[in-house]
């Protein structure tokens, strides 16, 4: 995993987080994009940062 991340290109990570982030805060299709953060190897760890970035945490309301 180390190797990989050495290795991929960190712009195009860069360049395919960003895109999903402001895609996800429009109304894009996310897909395309999710499928291009991996071909740039993002984690899934990464994607799924970008995401809450643009989404928040759900966290489950208290009910008693």
């Amino acid at each position: 995993m180390n190797e990989v991340k050495a290795r991929r290109d960190k712009g195009a990570v860069a360049r395919t987080l960003d895109a999903l982030k402001r895609g996800a805060a429009g109304d894009a299709n996310t897909m395309p994009l999710l499928l291009d953060c991996v071909k740039a190897y993002c984690t899934v760890g990464e994607v799924s940062d970008a995401l809450r970035e643009v989404f928040g945490t759900y966290e489950e309301p208290a009910v008693f």
